[in-house]
Order: C-alpha cells, then structure tokens, then sequence
C-alpha cells in the first residue's frame, strides 16, 4: 500500500465514524491486515500523516479533549461545500476500499471508461500556465480531422467522458471531447483568462455539455410515475432541480435549464416514466421524437 492510500485509509476511517479515539483508531489499523500487516499505528506515525494530510488535502484533523480525547475532521462541512475536493475525496475513498479488496475482482463490476483522459495532464499544465494548445480534432459528425488553437478554460468530467471548454482562433467558446482528440500539443502562445469568468456558472444552465445559446433557460416541470419518482429524487436530473408535489403514485419537479438536445436524449431514456407537463414547446419536441421513433419501428 502506497503512502497516499494509508493517508485515504485514515481520513475515511475518521469521516465515516464522526470522532474516534486513538486506541480505537490504531484497533483498526492493526485488525486490517491490507494495510498494516497487523502492526500498531504508532501515535508519531499518526501525529506526521496528519501534518501530511492538511498539507497536500487541506483536511484539518484535530483533537477535541472534551469528549475524551477523539480525532475528528475539523473542516468536513469546507470539503463537502467543495464539489471537486468531494469528488477527488470521493474518487479516492473508492479506490483504496477496491484496492483492498482485489481479491474480488471478479465479483466486482464497472463501467467501461471511455474518458478520453491520456491528454489531461497536458491540458491542466497548459491551463496552469495560461498557454494555447494545439489541437488535432476528430468530430463524430463529419469523421474528419480539423486543426484548433485554442485557450484552455475548463476541463468537465461528464457521462465517463472528459471535455475541454475554452475559445478558439475563431473567437468562440466551443466544447471538444478528449477522447476524440487525436494529438494535443501546447504552444508558447499565451492567453489570459477573462476575470470574471466562472465555469460553474458556464455550465449552470445546462443538462451537460451540450451549449446552445439559441435554446434559452426556462422552467421545466416532470412528472415522474411510481416506478421513478424514488430514482429521481435520489440522482437530480440538474441542480436545480426539487420537488413541488408528491403522492403515492406520482413525483412534480421543477427544474430551470436549456432544454438542449443531451436533455431531451435524457427525457426519452426514462420512456414513459417520466412526462414533460411544461413547458409545451418540449412537450412537442418529445412528441416529435416519439413519432420518429414510432415510424422507425413500424417500418
């Protein structure tokens, strides 16, 4: 085990108890013969990772006397207002509890990663340095290769694929996927990166990655049937998504985003049970689809 997942090992020992003392701690450190070879944790060794662990996570863990002396996580409501400290912690977390249990491997199934993530590096070290990168670009659509130059803003991580936003020579903010960029190779050529811009707030009003701002934000209301109210409400549909009326049978929500067409594929994937109830121009784009299909499966 590697110094990283003994560091994961006990910020998430210590996340998932709320406090713990340190006789207890270095109980379970010793018990977990994957990761101590049922040695104690000595309090020198624990008193180091924790310097370590603030230094390279920003997590604080600390010592409260009044209950008896148990370790806690002083910031935790910091990292889980942070949605990318979450996801790293998170993505982390899950690692190391796959790591030690590899001897599941065959009992424990993912999805296949299409994520496009070789060029990543090369692209936060571009965007770290204010640099344009050039790109050699493959679209789905046409299947033909174009160059770009480009000024690197955001990086998104969606549906197992990651995406590059930035603007291009031509002036405009575009959206291209990593995995179908076939080389990527940074310039000397720097940008500055508009002050007020905030990529959160890029993205806010949308389904995913698909930006179209012909297709303005409004207020959408889903029915969801019995069978998808629950899987709605726990996995959102968008941020903004909540819920105005629940029965037995049936789910409201309202959400307030473009419906751009990754949105519309989302709506269909559910079939039948979820309705669009407003507003009616999407109630027609569904129908419009459905009838396509209908055609498509009749012929």
């Amino acid at each position: 085990m590697t110094q990283y997942n003994k560091y994961i090992w006990l910020i998430d020992t210590i996340r998932r108890t709320g406090k713990i003392s340190f006789k207890e701690l270095s109980k379970r450190w010793e018990e977990n013969k994957n990761i101590s070879d049922y040695h104690p944790l000595h309090r020198g060794t624990f008193n180091r990772w924790r310097d370590s662990i603030e230094k390279l996570f920003g997590i604080k863990i600390e010592c409260r006397k009044a209950d008896g002396f148990v370790y806690y996580i002083k910031n935790l409501e910091d990292i889980e207002e942070d949605k990318l400290k979450q996801w790293m912690y998170d993505t982390l977390s899950l690692g190391n509890l796959i790591s030690e249990n590899l001897y599941l491997k065959d009992r424990i199934l993912v999805s296949e990663v299409i994520s496009g993530h070789n060029h990543l590096q090369e692209l936060l070290k571009a965007m770290k340095e204010n640099l344009k990168v050039k790109i050699l670009y493959k679209s789905f659509k046409t299947n033909e290769k174009s160059k770009l130059l480009m000024e690197p803003y955001s990086v998104k991580l969606f549906d197992n694929r990651w995406y590059v936003m930035g603007k291009t020579s031509e002036g405009d903010l575009q959206v291209f996927g990593l995995d179908r960029v076939v080389t990527l190779e940074i310039s000397q050529d720097t940008y500055k990166l508009p002050k007020n811009f905030d990529a959160s707030e890029y993205f806010s009003n949308y389904y995913g990655i698909v930006v179209d701002e012909s297709v303005k934000p409004q207020k959408i209301i889903l029915q969801a049937n019995k069978q998808s109210k629950e899987y709605i409400k726990s996995l959102p549909l968008h941020h903004s998504q909540k819920l105005i009326e629940e029965s037995e049978d049936y789910a409201d929500f309202e959400l307030y985003l473009a419906p751009t067409y990754d949105f519309v594929m989302k709506l269909l994937q559910h079939g039948a049970m979820i309705e669009v109830l407003k507003p009616e121009s999407l109630r027609q784009t569904l129908k419009g689809w459905i009838k396509d299909l209908q055609e498509l499966y009749e012929n």
